[in-house]
């Protein structure tokens, strides 16, 4: 199995778990090898908590050891995407509507691969931003090769 059909077995097996805590699948990260390591970042509207990392990775737990998907030992941690959290979906760009956010893009788009800007939507299969420098741009979603929440206190 490859590690990209792993990673789908995976996700197919968690996602459900994680939705009925009331939360959505953020990333899924595995990393084989001696140590392998398994993390699985979880997030809700209002954020997550310790003791809801702790509810997800317990029932996580249990479900992976009765499926036993993953042929060697390792390490299952289930973590908050922390303050600048990844944005892979629509639907992720659409909720942090507002937010500044950090997008870098396969090929320049208006001359440029890299954009620190203010968030100002998302639809249609475009990301709508307000750059630090310069006017309004609209960047789509398929061109963006990395993206997440940039944090400036």
């Amino acid at each position: 199995m490859s590690r990209e059909e792993l990673k789908a077995k995976l996700v197919r097996l968690v996602q459900p778990i994680i939705e009925e805590h009331g939360m959505e699948l953020v990333r899924l990260d595995y990393n084989a090898g001696r140590k392998g390591h398994l993390c699985i970042y979880i997030d809700k509207p209002d954020g997550v908590t310790i003791a809801d990392c702790e509810a997800v990775s317990r029932d996580i737990s249990g479900l992976l050891d009765a499926y036993d998907p993953i042929p060697q030992s390792y390490i299952l941690e289930v973590s908050s995407p922390g303050v600048e959290r990844a944005l892979t979906r629509e639907s992720d760009f659409r909720r942090f509507q507002g937010k500044m956010v950090k997008i870098y893009t396969h090929e320049p788009v208006a001359g440029e691969k890299y954009f620190g800007a203010r968030l100002l939507g998302a639809g249609e299969g475009f990301v709508e931003l307000l750059p630090e420098k310069g006017e309004r741009i609209k960047i789509p979603l398929e061109q963006i090769k990395k993206a997440h929440l940039w944090y400036r206190p």
